[in-house]
């Protein structure tokens, strides 16, 4: 079939443009994987360093670059770290998990009460009080360090699982981002709850919670991860190494293993190893949440 020469001069034009524009886009997806990679490769090689050297005879530490997987495989930096008793760290882990749980349980029950009344009640000055409110997530949290310490001090629980709880339970950022999600929830369904003669609370419980599950465990993921990596708070507040969170105890690592840099990295692993678990586990909720949190804000 023969086409004239100005439709086929077109066409081939047409093609030679569709192929620079294939090319094109091929090789910025080629650039930004290869960018991606180098991010996960510089992200990740600190975390995969420290689980090799924690399975590293101590005169293996410190060999070449091409020995990063340790010649001769060891459990006994984890076998010491978990035994000695000067370094407590099952101790440690249940302090931890005792206070994180905790915290987090009242920590999204204030915030999200806090943002139900932002969104569904109506007062006087609510709007004025929430950017009042907001406005102090730009005052650095090492300013208040010396007024909690005083307060909890005052209160008697120094070496007390509440002087790392209830400080943090102040925070903002929670009340921001289930605010911004509930906003996002129309109103028919208080009215339609209302009909059926519920009342506030059983809106809040029955209706609002159910809905706000990927917020919920997004902002737990966050709350979890900020308590359990809190390092300088809970060692400001304990003074006896049997009340210290695992975090803070590896202070003590590092007093007694001072130039042991397999098991430092022992007890640094067994403190990371939950975190991880709790963000693979909440993974979807996670980026569900923060989809749908900055589409609706």
């Amino acid at each position: 079939m023969n086409l004239p020469k100005n439709i086929s001069e077109k066409l081939i034009s047409k093609i030679s443009l569709l192929k620079r524009r294939g090319l094109r886009r091929n090789f910025l997806s080629a650039a930004v994987f290869v960018a991606l990679l180098l991010l996960l490769i510089v992200v990740f090689l600190p975390t995969l360093w420290g689980l090799s050297t924690s399975f590293k005879y101590e005169d293996d530490v410190f060999e070449t670059i091409t020995s990063f997987f340790p010649k001769r495989w060891t459990l006994t930096n984890y076998s010491e770290v978990f035994s000695n008793p000067y370094t407590p760290i099952l101790r440690w882990f249940f302090n931890s998990v005792k206070i994180v749980v905790t915290y987090v349980f009242l920590y999204l029950l204030i915030t999200s009460l806090a943002s139900f009344g932002f969104t569904r009640l109506r007062f006087k000055g609510r709007e004025t009080l929430f950017w009042i409110c907001l406005s102090s997530m730009m005052v650095p949290g090492v300013i208040n360090m010396i007024p909690n310490y005083a307060i909890i001090y005052r209160l008697n629980l120094i070496d007390n699982m509440f002087a790392m709880i209830l400080p943090g339970l102040s925070g903002v950022f929670g009340v921001f981002l289930l605010r911004q999600f509930m906003t996002g929830i129309p109103r028919e369904y208080d009215e339609a709850a209302k009909i059926d003669g519920a009342g506030k609370f059983r809106i809040y419980f029955h209706i609002i919670l159910p809905m706000c599950v990927p917020a919920l465990v997004t902002l737990a993921i966050f709350s979890f991860q900020g308590n359990w990596n809190d390092y300088i708070w809970p060692l400001m507040v304990t003074n006896q190494p049997e009340t210290r969170t695992l975090t803070a105890g590896m202070s003590t690592f590092i007093e007694r293993y001072a130039h042991q840099y397999g098991k430092l990295m022992a007890g640094a692993m067994a403190s990371a190893i939950p975190v991880l678990l709790v963000f693979l586990v909440g993974q979807k909720y996670f980026i569900r949440g923060i989809s749908i949190g900055g589409i609706k804000g």
